[in-house]
């Protein structure tokens, strides 16, 4: 574990977090609902409780990574002493969305409106993952050369390792619980919102496409994902706004309409009724970078 509880790096032209990593003894960090302009991991090391995400509320215990992207709401509520280790960082200092070729975690670990927000992790797993955290932390010690640049080369392998214990547990996951019929159309229903959620936002639009009524598909996706079919639909625009807000630099009218609403103010007003920020102070907390956007 570390030395020292907390090392923390800051944007030199703005003074605002860029990288963060600490350990807690406790769950005050965490107790409240937390809505922050950067992404957070947090691995409990010991101690169990539920996690409150969004809408939804998971039990958890010891050696669980959360993985919570900017401005996702959440809170955990302990049973006791809890206790792990925290990295937070922002877009500016590391974007998954530029990085998505490398480390394909965005809409894996991040963004991920299908599956639960956290992994569990074997004991093997977690202990190398907790070595990265000690290599970041000694790198974090020193005024080395490029020391940011080898501290995101950490944190890509700390994120690429958890990608694939995420994949291999929905996998496993899926065949497990699902029967092979429902399975089938829970993976129908996922492409069809990946190709339609830009101008279809209707649930029975969903249950057109799939030929199937629309109750008995709310009842399928309230069971395999625990959230409404609305809230899917939802949380897909929304992940797409924030990407397009970070990454392009269309205006927020034209951001609208390619996602399916005539009105720009509609749209702002339905997106931070579900973020509650608007949309432009997305993009100008996160962090938009327009020379490096493409």
């Amino acid at each position: 574990m570390l030395v020292q509880s907390v090392y923390t790096l800051t944007n030199q032209q703005n003074g605002n977090l860029s990288f963060k990593v600490f350990e807690f003894d406790n769950n005050s960090y965490f107790d409240h609902i937390q809505r922050n302009n950067y992404f957070t991991l947090i691995m409990i090391t010991s101690g169990e409780g539920v996690a409150k995400v969004d809408l939804c509320e998971y039990p958890f215990k010891e050696n669980t990574l959360f993985t919570f992207y900017p401005y996702q709401p959440f809170m955990l509520e302990s049973k006791g002493t809890l206790r792990g280790v925290s990295i937070q960082f922002h877009h500016d200092f590391f974007c998954i969305y530029r990085h998505h070729k490398e480390i394909a975690s965005n809409g894996i670990l991040f963004n991920n409106v299908y599956q639960q927000p956290f992994i569990w992790l074997p004991e093997s797993s977690k202990n190398t993952l907790l070595n990265f955290v000690q290599e970041i932390t000694e790198e974090l010690k020193t005024e080395g050369l490029r020391r940011d640049e080898v501290i995101v080369s950490y944190l890509k392998i700390f994120l690429v390792l958890a990608t694939r214990i995420k994949l291999e547990q929905q996998h496993i996951e899926d065949t497990v619980t699902t029967g092979s019929k429902q399975l089938l159309l829970v993976q129908q229903l996922r492409n069809a919102i990946e190709e339609n959620f830009r101008f279809k936002h209707s649930p029975s639009d969903y249950a057109d496409l799939l030929n199937i009524a629309t109750k008995s598909l709310a009842r399928i996706t309230k069971n395999h994902f625990n959230k409404t079919l609305s809230d899917l639909i939802t949380e897909r625009i929304i992940v797409e706004a924030k990407r397009e807000l970070y990454l392009t630099n269309k205006t927020v009218k034209e951001i609208a309409y390619e996602l399916g609403y005539e009105d720009e103010f509609y749209f702002s007003r339905f997106f931070k009724s579900k973020t509650d920020i608007s949309p432009q102070f997305y993009r100008d907390t996160v962090g938009f970078n327009r020379g490096a956007a493409g």
